[in-house]
């Protein structure tokens, strides 16, 4: 199990990397779009051999929505952000995602918002705010737009406990990112810009990218939560941001700030603080 976290941990983390690196000779949601069309075909094959039926027509509106913030916003806003963000930076905004998850949860599924969870979302706010020094103007928008992009991750997992509990969770995953890769593709074509500079290296981003990064590492996370409890899961994979900036400077020599250390640490505590769950203490016999 521990070696199941560790390599998941570091697929995550690694992809930033890859995801920078491959701007270089993508567009931006071109990539995207390919990533997950590429992964889609790899989800595809697996339902069908499983034998994974098609959703239902009354789930198909909240699989359309959930293909819309999860798989197109979220990785689009990622990976435009990061043409002007380093990759450390826009994996620790996107693992912001536990903040705004607390704050659904606690209004949209009557999940309490306690002082734990409360403190936890405070540090990771002083955190974000910490973060937002990192460089001058130019970047403010592709913070919020990072940062925007967390959010549409967190509504679209409150919107999978409301609405498609009953779902296979192969059959959500596959379905939901069709939609995206679709509604990606669509949008690359009538409004980007730039062309793709086809060779060795864009080949294998798009490979990690599709097959490991996203079908891959997929059944890597639903094997770690059948097999473990979810909080420690969560908490477990806090290491992919860590992972995700280590990467940014030892890769791509992208530079530490004392502030971003400050910001990294803060966020990643809130994160801890909101997901950490304290195990009951066993009765002692008399």
């Amino acid at each position: 199990m521990n070696g199941a976290i560790i390599l998941l941990c570091l697929i995550w983390g690694m992809n930033w990397v890859i995801m920078k690196e491959a701007l270089q000779v993508f567009p931006p949601v071109l990539f995207t779009a390919y990533r997950f069309v590429l992964g889609s075909i790899v989800l595809l094959s697996i339902a069908y051999f499983k034998k994974i039926p098609i959703p239902q027509r009354k789930d198909w509106k909240w699989i359309i929505l959930g293909g819309i913030l999860q798989t197109a916003l979220f990785n689009s806003a990622i990976q435009i952000g990061m043409q002007f963000l380093s990759a450390g930076l826009s994996s620790v905004l996107s693992y912001s995602m536990p903040f705004w998850l607390a704050i659904m949860a606690h209004f949209l599924l009557g999940e309490k918002l306690t002082l734990r969870k409360m403190a936890g979302i405070t540090m990771g706010i002083l955190g974000l705010v910490a973060l937002l020094n990192v460089s001058d103007g130019g970047a403010w928008w592709a913070i919020s737009l990072t940062l925007a992009g967390a959010v549409a991750w967190a509504f679209s997992s409150v919107l999978v406990k409301l609405k498609l509990q009953h779902c296979d969770t192969l059959q959500y995953t596959t379905w939901q990112m069709v939609v995206g890769a679709i509604l990606l593709s669509i949008y690359s074509a009538l409004f980007e810009h730039g062309i793709v500079q086809w060779g060795f290296n864009a080949v294998g981003y798009l490979l990690y990218n599709g097959v490991i990064a996203s079908a891959l590492a997929f059944f890597l996370w639903t094997y770690i939560l059948s097999n473990t409890e979810a909080g420690k899961a969560s908490i477990s994979v806090l290491a992919v941001p860590i992972i995700g900036v280590l990467a940014g400077v030892i890769f791509l020599n992208e530079p530490l700030y004392w502030n971003t250390i400050m910001g990294i640490a803060l966020i990643l505590g809130g994160i801890w603080l909101v997901n950490w769950h304290r195990k009951p203490l066993e009765s002692k016999g008399t």
